[in-house]
């Protein structure tokens, strides 16, 4: 992947993975610029709208199932095939911080794999791990929120298991999470309110 120039983007960036090292939850809170935001989350309501987010299921491409009772939510994947603008922004802004978190951490990140996630109100996931038994290719774990305005009634939270804590992160725009896949497990919390992301994986 192209590394691109860093800039002014080097804060956020090392704001998300010092503290990661410091608590294995990286957190960044303008990750995503309000106008790229803003835009990828008006592609995610059309999609919505037109139909085209579907159930997301559990597991792999290998075994994949859907159970309602163990998540809810509708996602649609992102593709540089598509020739969208906003989404080719975002491609762009994750080689820059791929190329980074490389060059910095030596991660060995080779690739990426992104989805819109929209849970409708009264949708949840519940406690998993991101990483397959079958597959390891998962390194990292990354969601990218989309809703602004999020209030605390508005559910939804994500909750992060720590083997002495539970962690939560309210949904709010701009913000970025970041955990290794197969290390702790998480869950989004009911939400009663229409909440967006783009969720997705960095890929060794």
């Amino acid at each position: 992947m192209p590394g691109g120039q860093i800039g002014p983007l080097q804060t956020t960036y090392d704001c998300l993975i010092d503290s990661y090292l410091a608590n294995k939850v990286g957190l960044a809170d303008d990750f995503l610029s309000p106008a790229l935001a803003t835009h990828l989350k008006e592609n995610l309501k059309k999609l919505y709208a037109g139909q085209q987010m579907l159930p997301a299921g559990i597991g792999n491409n290998t075994v994949l199932a859907h159970d309602n009772q163990i998540r809810s939510d509708k996602i649609y994947w992102l593709d540089p095939e598509h020739n969208d603008k906003h989404e080719d922004d975002f491609f762009a802004l994750m080689d820059q911080f791929v190329h980074y978190l490389n060059s910095t951490c030596y991660t060995g990140i080779t690739g990426y794999e992104f989805h819109y996630a929209l849970y409708e109100q009264g949708s949840f996931y519940k406690k998993h791990l991101d990483q397959f038994r079958s597959d390891k290719g998962r390194a990292f774990s990354m969601i990218l929120y989309l809703n602004a305005d999020w209030q605390e009634h508005d559910g939804g939270q994500l909750c992060i298991h720590h083997s002495d804590h539970q962690q939560t992160i309210d949904p709010v725009q701009g913000t970025c999470v970041f955990f290794k896949s197969n290390e702790l497990e998480h869950e989004v919390l009911v939400t009663n309110a229409p909440r967006m992301s783009i969720t997705g994986w960095l890929k060794v």
